[in-house]
């Protein structure tokens, strides 16, 4: 079974808005909703979308103005039901 990538911006711009805090939380979440099996969370250099905050990228879908106040309520409204679409999780 291939792991679906989510990747999480590690760029510049995210590092100064506390992407190294929001890391540890989004690694609990996917353990928590057992993702571990079908999602594998990948750092990626620049999203190229800065101006929008912390974001995150699922297939083509962004997740922006993430931030470590708010990961939990944007992980279970936006990006869970996204990998749960097209992953059998």
């Amino acid at each position: 079974m291939t792991k679906e990538p989510l990747f999480l911006c590690m760029g510049s711009a995210c590092h100064q808005l506390g992407v190294y805090e929001v890391l540890p939380r989004l690694q609990a979440l996917m353990r928590e909703h057992q993702l571990e099996d079908s999602v594998t969370l990948k750092g990626s250099f620049c999203l190229e979308i800065c101006s929008n905050g912390i974001t995150m990228k699922f297939r083509d879908q962004h997740f922006m103005n993430i931030s470590p106040q708010n990961l939990d309520e944007i992980f279970v409204r936006e990006i869970l039901p996204a990998i749960q679409t097209v992953c059998s999780c």
